[in-house]
């Protein structure tokens, strides 16, 4: 038996409607642990347009969560190693700077850091 064309394109559109319905609510949870990560230990607001800080404090969360958890817990480094690193994450502010780290490894986090610019670190103008 063929399904009509008109019943898969039901079909399809009812599917793609879930799973953006799925994507908006995971998109939302992750955009809720961000923020109250950021809030625990207080990360600066990011700076860009909505959507970019959105996605920017979501990659900051992921990516200083996978770096604790490979430099920490599962590393050799202590609590004032990771502070040290912390510091550093704070003083990066351009939300394009932590979209555009999104897939890197947590192993390499410090060097990424060290290797941003005044612009990424919020003390340049970036419309000048």
């Amino acid at each position: 038996m063929q399904i009509s064309t008109d019943c898969w394109k039901a079909a399809r559109d009812a599917d793609s409607e879930s799973k953006a319905q799925w994507l908006a609510a995971r998109r939302a949870e992750e955009q809720e642990a961000a923020a109250a990560w950021a809030k625990q230990f207080d990360m600066p607001s990011l700076v860009g347009p909505d959507k970019a800080r959105d996605w920017g404090g979501r990659s900051r969360h992921q990516l200083m969560t996978a770096a604790h958890t490979v430099l920490v817990v599962e590393g050799n480094w202590d609590e004032a190693d990771w502070a040290e690193l912390e510091e550093k994450a704070r003083s990066i502010t351009r939300a394009g700077w932590w979209i555009d780290q999104r897939d890197s490894e947590g192993t390499d986090l410090l060097e990424l850091l060290d290797a941003a610019t005044e612009a990424d670190r919020g003390t340049e103008n970036p419309f000048r």
